[in-house]
């Protein structure tokens, strides 16, 4: 980890705070809330989806349109249909958008319409795509791969440092163990770890970790008190009905409660959820 020279702390003080937008940031006292499908499926599933999260509040949108899939013949995603859908979102409810980059030839694309590229699992140690997205001026969140260590995880955030890009926010999301019970097994222990060890912010997902709805709000409430820096859910207004990882999502409805519980959590560890960080017009499209 000694090689990690841009990743590691300096003091114990040091800590890192990008701005996903103008009005959201992470790393700071502001706890960050990240809320959507695992699939952008339509415009009405997104318009649902972005007016009742911003009333939560929910201060960030995510939403796959570039999906990896381990069948060739699942829904791939809807690719620039799905991110024209997603900036329209964020330009309708000001909420910064986060949607996963595959490849290098989807960077472009991706940077211009989206607020955070992330990195999937898979591609945590996609040392090509990593060192692309390390000359984009534009967050990444990365994941930790699904049997990675914390070096590994550290590692692969200081290829895109070291390329030029200092904004990347780190993400717990679990790894794999011997027991199928749950998904994976969310490392709660690395978070604090991380803490530790980086300046940088760190996000756990417990929607990936667990695989099942009503393990999420526990988990999330966890991470939040063991000092993530944010937490990021997926929820859908059906979730039976997800055309992807809907075993693991949560409704709308299950989302604004778990907002709604996280905020003592939040105040005990030095938090605070920001208020209005999105901005919610009349739905008249449903």
């Amino acid at each position: 980890m000694q090689k990690a020279k841009l990743a590691l702390k300096a003091n114990s003080e040091h800590k890192t705070v990008i701005q996903l937008s103008d009005r959201v940031s992470i790393g700071g006292p502001d706890l960050l809330i990240v809320g959507g499908p695992c699939s952008v499926e339509n415009q009405m599933q997104m318009e649902i989806i972005a007016n009742r999260l911003a009333a939560a509040p929910v201060q960030a949108l995510r939403g796959g349109v570039y999906k990896p899939r381990t069948s060739p013949y699942d829904f791939q995603g809807l690719g620039v249909e799905g991110l024209q859908i997603l900036a329209s979102m964020r330009d309708r409810y000001g909420l910064p958008v986060i949607t996963e980059v595959m490849a290098i030839s989807q960077i472009e694309e991706i940077a211009a319409h989206a607020d955070v590229l992330q990195v999937g699992s898979r591609n945590m140690q996609n040392f090509d795509l990593l060192k692309a997205l390390g000359q984009v001026n534009k967050p990444v969140l990365l994941k930790r791969g699904l049997a990675a260590t914390i070096e590994e995880l550290v590692m692969a955030a200081e290829y895109i440092l070291s390329h030029g890009n200092s904004q990347v926010i780190l993400c717990e999301r679990g790894i794999r163990s011997f027991d199928s019970y749950t998904r994976n097994v969310l490392d709660l222990g690395a978070v604090v770890a991380l803490r530790q060890i980086t300046h940088l912010p760190i996000v756990v997902d417990p929607s990936h970790a667990t695989g099942k709805r009503e393990l999420v709000a526990d988990l999330a409430r966890a991470a939040v008190a063991c000092g993530a820096d944010g937490i990021m859910v997926e929820c859908h207004p059906e979730p039976e009905k997800s055309i992807s990882d809907a075993r693991q999502t949560i409704s709308l409805e299950d989302m604004v409660s778990l907002v709604r519980s996280l905020e003592p959590i939040a105040a005990a560890v030095g938090r605070s959820i920001p208020v209005g960080a999105g901005i919610v017009p009349r739905l008249s499209c449903v």
